[in-house]
């Protein structure tokens, strides 16, 4: 390459690295830098993601690239509706080297896996240098994660916790303790709701002209996938985003923390942070969202049990599924060690089924895009487990209805946490759980047709008869699990007619499930062949994506 070059450098910035401190835009000049962003269908329509979730992201990548022109930078924007589109990431920097000629593509490594592939065929394919730079938003780095489980039996969540919080220094004394004595305080953040709980209400954003255009999109291109657009109330902006955290912390993060794990009919935000979607896309510094969680701790306005929380979410889980995604693919993607064949129900896609607890979640993720983790993981997740569904495609649905899903941090805690796909690598036990953990942690028996008391037969909660019905059917790998054996003594000791009546209540409840047949509950995944024209924890509180 010639010393005097003028040629850009061309920096392909993706639908999740909306952050203006990106590796590949550091030390960039904004007159030798053309910044490339693209909507492609590839991406809209591997899975046939929710509505609201499309509409975040177009919107959220169309506000990034107004800032960053604002601040002089020159932004290729290529929209999903340009005539020449084609329909992929690497198709369109194919076309964006035709247009500019750089001398060098710098771009952040990818998170998701199939996009990474992608990338690294990059060097081969275009006449130019291709630097791949690792994504240092997180605070460990991928070869810091081999690293620490090198050689290790079994990953846990809770020992990659405590590095990360000796790295950050995050709710550490000076002599290197831990603040208050205990690395976790999951135990106090337990508490089932209070009757007529409910919490502040969220920020709420007002779709802008930019969002408007993409739900006017979205409608017209995405009509068959799920979800409803009737509110779309996502912060778009870092901006906005800012606004949702402030709120948080000024307004619930207090009882963010006992009341995590609580479920409350028609309260579909409660205490939570709603932050995940923006720290997902970039739009937020998990870090500095953990300093501000401390401080507020320090300044006495958040008991620590709530902080460590809310710190334990995003520097423990987060960074741990990350890593533990990178460390098990593309092999976890395949994982059935429970070997669970049953297909997914329609009633995740409807709703419609007398289980209030599984109805009222699938209409907020309908509704919302969102449902918090104990909803997910304890709810539906527990159901599929329990009824031994298929992980492909329960790993699809949560890919698909949830707005801060990527495939990095839904397929770990899906096939590995919820699923148990994974045979035990990331979680130590199956998280399992009869009507009576959603009766202690929720309002949602009270209105239900279902009593979480009566064990078998009709009316009888389904959860009660399937816990046993799974126990059972997995018996010779779960009896000598020190967290879970000791239930089959328990088995045992009921006589013959009770066991046999929880597994014909079970066979029964189960033989009612009608699989999905909803065109849009099918994953474009299995279309591989088509165009884009043609698609037009140990604990589990510890052990929860941060919603």
């Amino acid at each position: 390459m010639a010393a005097d070059d003028n040629r850009p450098i061309l920096v392909p910035v993706l639908g999740d690295q909306l952050t203006r401190t990106l590796a590949s835009l550091r030390g960039r000049t904004k007159d030798d830098t053309v910044i490339l962003m693209m909507e492609v269908w590839d991406e809209a329509t591997y899975v046939k993601h929710h509505k609201q979730k499309i509409v975040l992201i177009f919107s959220a990548m169309r506000h990034f690239a107004a800032e960053l022109e604002d601040a002089g930078w020159q932004v290729d924007y290529v929209k999903l509706t340009d005539p020449d589109n084609a329909g992929s990431f690497t198709g369109e920097v194919a076309r964006a080297v035709e247009r500019h000629d750089p001398r060098a593509i710098h771009v952040v490594e990818a998170g998701e896996w199939r996009v990474q592939q992608a990338i690294e065929e990059w060097p081969d394919k275009f006449d130019c240098e291709v630097k791949i730079l690792p994504d240092d938003r997180f605070v460990a780095s991928l070869a810091e994660f081999r690293d620490w489980a090198e050689d290790r039996n079994q990953l846990r969540m809770e020992y990659f916790y405590r590095e990360m919080r000796r790295k950050t220094g995050l709710l550490m004394t000076d002599d290197g303790k831990p603040v208050g004595g205990e690395w976790n305080l999951d135990s106090e953040n337990r508490k089932p709701p209070k009757d007529g709980m409910s919490a502040p209400e969220r920020p709420k954003f007002e779709p802008d002209e930019i969002t408007q255009q993409c739900i006017d999109l979205v409608r017209e291109k995405f009509a068959d996938h799920f979800g409803s657009l009737d509110k779309f109330e996502w912060p778009v902006t870092r901006e906005e985003a800012e606004e949702a955290a402030d709120a948080f912390f000024a307004e619930r993060i207090e009882n963010f923390g006992p009341y995590q794990d609580a479920m409350v009919a028609g309260e579909d935000d409660l205490f939570h942070s709603m932050l995940s979607t923006s720290i997902n896309l970039g739009l937020l510094d998990p870090l500095e969202l953990c300093r501000r969680a401390e401080q507020s701790h320090k300044d006495g306005k958040a008991p620590l049990n709530s902080v460590e929380g809310f710190i334990r979410q995003i520097i423990g889980w987060r960074e741990y599924v990350r890593g533990f995604y990178w460390h098990q693919m593309p092999h976890l993607q395949r994982a059935n060690a429970l070997n669970a064949q049953r297909g997914l129900p329609e009633f995740y896609w409807t709703g419609e089924t007398d289980m209030a607890c599984l109805a009222d979640c699938v209409r907020s993720t309908r509704d919302n895009a969102h449902a918090h983790h104990i909803q997910r993981l304890m709810v539906l997740g527990n159901f599929a487990l329990l009824a031994g569904i298929s992980p492909p495609e329960v790993q699809d649905w949560y890919l698909v209805v949830y707005a801060d899903a990527y495939e990095w941090v839904e397929l770990p805690n899906v096939a590995a946490m919820i699923l148990y796909a994974d045979g035990g690598k990331l979680a130590s036990k199956p998280y399992a759980a009869s009507g009576n953990y959603i009766n202690k942690m929720s309002n949602y028996c009270s209105g239900c047709r279902y009593s979480p008391s009566k064990k078998t037969g009709e009316g009888a909660c389904p959860f009660n008869p399937l816990y046993w019905h799974f126990m059972v059917r997995h018996r010779e790998r779960l009896e000598n699990n020190p967290r879970v054996g000791r239930i089959f003594s328990t088995w045992d000791r009921m006589d013959e007619d009770k066991r046999q009546d929880y597994l014909d209540s079970a066979e029964a409840f189960l033989a009612t499930l009608e699989p999905a047949g909803k065109t849009w509950a099918k994953s474009s995944r299995a279309q591989a062949g088509d165009t884009p024209q043609q698609n037009l924890m140990t604990n589990h509180g510890g052990c929860a994506i941060l919603t």
